[in-house]
């Protein structure tokens, strides 16, 4: 299987594999490969959404595009796992697989449970090739603005849905971790709830968060936050998505503990975020919001401190 070097191809059926390398697009820009059964293959790419024809051209009538087939799928997921699905049973109960370079596939089908619990997934229908993609330095013109007097700030990172939120919040660990001009390097304890900040493929991370990073993958936030403050004493806590009322109490903790805390949400502005009653009953804990945008994704729009004054604002100058 691919490195986070090579083409990222080789996870698919033959005839899908073939069709791609057709297509040749650029990795840094394609961010999805949705595969359902009896459904075109569609690509999430530069922003937009396109369907591929049989020559790798790319079309934006989607329903033109190749169709899917259950074998294709099949062999695909075997592809992926090295012929060794069973060795991914753990991951696969929780509805992903990581493959080397931190990339993500997603399956959807039909769930066995027993007593409540997940055993497992049959009759995969669909899969969704999630693409990771570490910018190495892309929280550069952030970072001074997260430090003040030399002390990390408490904060929140605020982007809809595939905008950049996982890539940067990535990098301002690392760039925490390792230490810059406005930060000493400090210890970053990180809760990887689905395997996607250190994308790790069989123990190995495939992404760079820093030479003083200690990350707990697969757990949820909140028992992860928990573990971390109790055992690997952290100065920095760093969290994807935060929002859900299991998050709550332990993000209290890491306030109250003294750690530093680094976060992100889902939201359009910090007025969004501050609608929403988890923040609204938290709003006085971060001391900055890092709100980005998707033109291009991974945009900085603004940000602002805790009281909600602009620091920065793409609009009226440059970082």
């Amino acid at each position: 299987m691919p490195g986070r070097e090579e083409p990222f191809y080789g996870i698919f059926a033959s005839r899908l594999r073939e069709i791609l390398k057709r297509a040749k697009p650029d990795q840094e820009k394609l961010q999805e490969v949705r595969l359902r059964v009896g459904r075109p293959m569609l690509l999430q790419y530069a922003g937009r959404e396109y369907g591929v024809m049989a020559d790798g051209t790319l079309t934006d009538s989607v329903t033109q595009g190749v169709c899917v087939s259950r074998p294709e799928i099949e062999e695909t997921l075997e592809c992926i796992s090295g012929y060794s699905l069973y060795a991914f049973d753990e991951e696969m109960k929780q509805g992903f697989l990581t493959v080397p370079g931190g990339h993500r596939i997603g399956v959807v089908g039909k769930l066995v449970t027993e007593n409540g619990r997940i055993q497992c997934i049959r009759h995969i229908s669909g899969m969704n090739v999630r693409l990771s993609h570490q910018v190495t330095g892309c929280a550069d013109a952030v970072m001074r603005f997260l430090a003040q007097d030399g002390t990390l700030c408490h904060t929140l990172i605020v982007s809809p849905p595939r905008c950049g939120k996982t890539t940067l919040l990535r990098d301002v660990i690392r760039q925490v971790s390792d230490g810059t001009v406005w930060l000493a390097g400090l210890t970053v304890g990180v809760v990887d709830e689905r395997f996607e900040l250190a994308g790790t493929y069989l123990g190995e991370a495939q992404n760079d968060l820093g030479m003083r990073t200690d990350v707990l993958e697969g757990a949820p936030k909140a028992e992860g936050v928990m573990m971390l403050l109790r055992s690997m004493s952290p100065q920095v806590i760093a969290v994807d998505e935060i929002g859900s009322d299991a998050d709550g109490y332990a993000l209290e903790n890491v306030f109250h503990c003294g750690c530093r805390l680094i976060a992100t949400a889902h939201g359009t502005s910090l007025e969004d975020i501050r609608r929403k009653p988890f923040f609204r009953a938290r709003e006085q804990m971060f001391e900055r919001y890092v709100v980005l945008e998707g033109n291009p994704a991974g945009s900085v729009r603004e940000i602002l401190d805790g009281q909600g004054n602009v620091l920065y604002r793409r609009q009226t100058r440059q970082m």
